[in-house]
């Protein structure tokens, strides 16, 4: 390291200047030290948002490679003794379940409320009150009881054979709709709805189906709550699964999560 020496001035004075560029030196070194350490800091945040935001990419792939089952696109779920059920969204898709996917083992269940989803029990005619009573309340749950705030719905069911596209002469029917002709038998459920989970997958259904395949549940029933913002709250009380599944079994219209006693 080289000196320089101003011979025009004293030792004090050539100190003093080594000195004040000595203060200079330091300050600019601690400035150094502390941004190395606050772009050490951003880069681990940074590593963490990388670390996370790949997590996420990652069930989004996984979500997306599960194949869906063909009912998926209607309502459906598992009744508690094994039956699949599946029910309309609206006219077209109950128009599709009644033509496509009504087998004469089948039952069919409806309500007299027009806009009423039409629900299918696959190989009903061998299931017991359990999996009608859970049948009866999806159809209830997904009707305008639910709109119009009812705990409780009238809902019947009848065999397909009595159920029919041809119109009393001089009527009209339109999609999704259908003639039920002979005894009907009827069913009066609580208007209200269970969302699960298992693993990381979300099972919506009747109370006893999704109470039979986990402990991990909530119960919604009609209120005033927004789809969306209930759906934040059940996946926090879930502790997972996914928001648009969760949105997908909820009812049209308001709703709140069922107190417990």
């Amino acid at each position: 390291m080289e000196i320089e020496i101003n011979l025009n001035k004293s030792v004090d004075e050539n100190a003093g200047i080594y000195f004040d560029l000595a203060k200079k030196a330091k300050k600019k070194l601690e400035g150094a030290k502390k941004a190395l350490a606050d772009s050490n800091k951003k880069l681990e945040q940074l590593k963490k948002q990388e670390e996370k935001f790949w997590k996420e990419e990652e069930k989004k792939s996984q979500k997306k490679e599960r194949k869906l089952e063909w009912y998926e696109k209607f309502h459906w779920f598992i009744s508690s003794e094994g039956f699949l059920c599946i029910g309309g969204k609206d006219a077209t898709t109950n128009e599709i379940i009644i033509k496509k996917h009504t087998d004469k083992e089948d039952l069919v269940f409806h309500t007299d409320m027009a806009g009423s989803p039409f629900f299918v029990i696959k190989n009903g005619q061998e299931a017991s009150e359990d999996t009608l009573n859970e049948t009866a309340q999806a159809v209830g749950v997904y009707s305008r009881a639910w709109k119009m705030g009812h705990t409780s719905a009238d809902v019947f069911y009848v065999k397909p054979e009595q159920v029919s596209k041809e119109a009393q002469s001089g009527e009209y029917m339109s999609k999704g709709s259908f003639m039920i002709r002979g005894k009907t038998t009827y069913i009066y459920p609580k208007v209200e709805y269970a969302i699960g989970l298992i693993g990381e997958e979300i099972i919506g259904g009747p109370v006893t189906a999704i109470k039979k395949k986990t402990a991990n549940f909530i119960v919604v029933i009609p209120g005033k709550e927004k789809k969306s913002s209930l759906a934040k709250t059940i996946k926090s009380k879930l502790k997972g699964g996914d928001l648009d599944e969760i949105i997908k079994f909820l009812p049209a219209g308001g709703a709140e999560i069922k107190k417990t006693r």
